[in-house]
Order: C-alpha cells, then structure tokens, then sequence
C-alpha cells in the first residue's frame, strides 16, 4: 500500500517505520519514547558547506557529481582505447579517429565525443585483481561504493556517503538520485550502516522518452486533499522531537526531515524537476530524443536544481523500434558486432537481448548523448563546479571468444572524468597492445571513489562512525588520482 511518505523513503523510513501514517501519528502521540526511535534510527543528516567541508582536506573543485554508469561493461577496445595494431581476427572493426586534441585517438564510434575529447580526461588503466567483482552485481556495486563488497561491512554508495556528510542545496529534491534505478543492476546500490535519510532515489520509468513518463508517488493520495494532508502535518508539529547531536556539525531535527518530506510532496518545483516538456526542443534533440539522451538530460536537470550527487544508470529499453532489444546493456558476450539484434535465444555466451554495440541505440545514442551533455554544462557554466565520470564496471575481452562476442575483463579498462578543475585533453595511465593488461600508471575503483570525495573537499582523514560507533575511513585502500586536481 502506497502512502504519501513511499516517495520519500529515503528521507523518513527510518523514522517512519510503518505503511500507515496515521498510525504513526497515533502511535507517537502516545509515546515521546519515539525520541529512541530518532537517536537509534540515526536521523541525522549533515548539511555541510563547501567552505566546511574542505576545511581539513584537499580545497573542493566540484559542488555536485554527475555519474554516467554505463553497466554491463562496455568495451574500452571499441571506444576510448583504440588498438589497430591487434591480428585482425580480434580486431574491432571501428578505426581510430582523432579528437580534439592532437594525438589522442578514440574510435569512430565516439565521434561526436572525440570533437570535446579537450574537455576529457580519459583512463586507460583502471582494473581491479580482486576476486569477486568480475560479475555484475558485485562489480556494479564495485562501481557505486568504491570499495570492494564483501568485507565485513556492508559499505554505502558513494553518493550516499556523500548525501550524508554534505546533504543538499535543493531542499524539494532528495540530495542522491539515480536515473532511472529500475533495472536489474540498480538493485546493487547499498545504503550500508548509514540511516536511510542517505539511502539513493531512484525514479524509475522505463522509457523517459515516453511523453507520459513521470515518477511515479510524487504527489498526495486519491483523496487526501491538500487541507487534510496539512492537518496531519499540524498534528506532527506538536511532537517537536530533537535528533540527537552529530560528532560532527549541525544535524537537523525530526520536524525539519518532516518539512522537506512534506515540501517534496507539495512543492510544485518537484514535479517541475521531473518534467522533461520544460525542455525546449533544440536541447532534447541535442541530447537525442531517445531514452538515454533523455536519461542524460534529466540528469543535468537535476544537477542544475542542486542535486549534490547524480547517477544515470541507463540502458534503452525494448520498443517498437527494437524488436528483440529487451536487455540492451554493455554485456556483449555473442555477436558484438551485430549491425542489429544480437539475438534473443539464450544459445550462445549470454549475450541475448541487446543490439550489436556499433548500433544507434547502443554506441550512436551514447556518444551523442555524453557529447550534448558536456557542451551543455559548459554552456550552462555548470561544468566548472560539476564533476562528471563516465564509468563501467570493467571492460571485455582483448580477444573475441567463439561466439565472436567479448566477455568480461578486469585487467584493464577506461573511464573518462569531466569538469570541476579536471584538465581536458589529458590521458592517464595506458594498456598493452591488445588492450589487455595495465601497462602505466594502474587505478582501481578505490582511486576513483577517493578522487570524488577530495574533489568535493571531503576530508578522507576524518572517519565516518557506524551505529556501534566504529570508525570508517573513506576509500580507505583509494589515492585520489592527482593528475586531474
């Protein structure tokens, strides 16, 4: 059962632990002991400033991030890392191209890209040798926490990390939100031993290029009116329960997370956020008028309102236009080089349901799409205060296995980071000749997570506490990656 709190979970249900919010409001009106509730349920959420943030680390570049996730793995080989020289039988078909900048190449299906490639720092050595996070769901959640799953510790994403050391200056919209969080591999995004204020939004929808997309429980019930909504809030202002000091800054008290629960369900800037038809058309055809390109436009949207932390966790869902197309990620294990459907019977590797990577819906609407997004925020004067990763949870195979389709690789693999103080036209670190092992200057997942919390000013020397009080350090086995400070 939906109630006007489902929307804001993320924000209220560690205080709110019930489906029926007339019986909390019942309930605590009976008992103050729901102070416990407060204290023990951790509903503390800091809102530092850059300035405070920064005050004992390295000096904050970036205000927001903007998380390009593509999941599934994409092929460093067949985009940022170009390697002609392997025998051809394992060679991608797409040629090196130059880019912006002299002497840095990617392939042509990152064409548009290439003519902002002065505006990129590509990485050409992540990998990671641990056992583990070869697959997905742990190499997503890889990707997301910066820190290797599996430890004793079931650690946050880093946008959660971030929603609760420096929470948010949009007080209608949650601080971490992920567009659109509703397919498989959005189900690795982890809150930890954080309180659930840190827990991510995901706004789900398959098809933002739909026009009758929208998130869904953004808005009263069916018959909770406006007056009735604010009564129950009225009864909620008499309990006036304090949260619990924070051993670190100010924290906000239970009715100040009631108001903005209550401001993100009324605000009519909420529903404004969401509204891609605010758009004018010039842009959304600059980004594409598919779903990613859409994906990708709200995603600027939202960190234009002052959404502190922002994944865009996208892969074009099955349409009329794409028969067969019904699992369209990065996991090309059969037939990458398909110039339509990789097929959809599960009688090769397990690459059914996407199309061949050189495709419009995979690689054409990517690399439009990453394009109109830079040239945006920097039109905007956003880019200079926005970081933005472009990620994958590792790569594929030098070589094409029987099915002629790559599989997953951890050896080595590239991402790309814009803006907030990231020199463009840079390359970092390199791979062998076929693109297989880490040859100069090798990063992992812990170098990445650390980088972002330094470019945000956070003090990594400074531990975060779980509820038993254990200390945490951030990105602990991470080195912020110099090279773009």
């Amino acid at each position: 059962m939906h109630t006007e709190v489902d929307c804001v979970c993320w924000l209220m249900d560690t205080a709110f632990g019930r489906n029926d919010f007339d019986m909390y409001l019942a309930g605590a009106m009976q008992r103050r002991s729901f102070l416990g509730v407060g204290i023990a349920g951790g509903l503390t959420v800091r809102v530092s400033s850059l300035a405070e943030a920064a005050s004992a680390g390295r000096t904050a570049q970036a205000k927001n991030v903007l998380v390009i996730l593509e999941q599934g793995g994409l092929s460093h080989l067949d985009t940022w890392d170009p390697k002609p020289g392997v025998v051809a039988e394992h060679r991608s078909p797409f040629k090196p191209i130059s880019t912006a900048v002299p002497g840095l190449q990617f392939t042509s299906l990152l064409s548009k890209t290439a003519r902002i490639a002065d505006r990129l720092t590509v990485i050409r050595s992540m990998f990671h040798d641990r056992a583990g996070a070869n697959g997905h769901p742990l190499g997503t959640q890889y990707a997301l926490s910066g820190e290797l799953p599996g430890g004793p510790l079931e650690m946050p994403d880093i946008g959660s990390i971030v929603s609760q050391k420096m929470g948010t200056e949009c007080n209608y919209l949650p601080p971490y939100i992920m567009v659109p969080g509703n397919h498989e591999q959005a189900k690795q995004t982890r809150v930890g031993f954080l309180p659930a204020s840190a827990k991510v939004f995901k706004t789900g929808g398959r098809d933002l290029s739909d026009p009758n997309w929208k998130v869904n429980d953004l808005g009263l019930l069916t018959g909770v009116d406006r007056g009735r909504f604010r009564d129950r809030r009225d009864l909620l202002s008499n309990l006036n329960v304090g949260v619990a000091p924070g051993e670190n800054g100010p924290v906000r008290t239970l009715s100040d997370l009631s108001n903005q629960a209550a401001n993100l369900l009324t605000n009519p800037l909420t529903q404004s956020a969401f509204n891609l038809t605010e758009e004018p058309d010039a842009t959304r055809d600059q980004y594409g008028r598919g779903h990613r390109g859409q994906c990708y436009l709200m995603g600027r949207r939202l960190i234009e309102r002052g959404v502190r932390f922002v994944t865009v966790d996208v892969r074009e869902p099955l349409t009329d236009q794409t028969p067969g197309g019904f699992n369209m990620n990065w996991d090309h294990h059969d037939y990458i080089y398909n110039k339509g459907s990789c097929g959809t019977i599960r009688n090769a590797a397990g690459g059914e349901g996407r199309y061949g990577i050189g495709h419009w819906v995979m690689m054409g609407s990517t690399d439009q799409a990453f394009a109109a997004l830079i040239t945006d925020l920097e039109d905007r004067g956003m880019l200079e205060d926005t970081l933005v990763a472009f990620v994958s949870e590792f790569g594929r195979t030098p070589r094409l296995n029987r099915f002629q389709g790559r599989d997953h690789w951890t050896n080595a693999y590239s991402i790309a980071l814009a803006g907030a103080g990231v020199p463009g036209g840079q390359v970092i670190g390199s791979s062998d000749a076929e693109g297989g092992y880490v040859t100069n200057r090798p990063l992992r997942p812990d170098d990445y997570a650390a980088t972002i919390y330094e470019k945000l000013g956070l003090d990594r020397s400074k531990p975060v506490y779980t509820p038993s009080n254990r200390p945490v350090f951030l990105a602990h086995k991470g080195k912020a990656i110099d090279e773009v400070f």
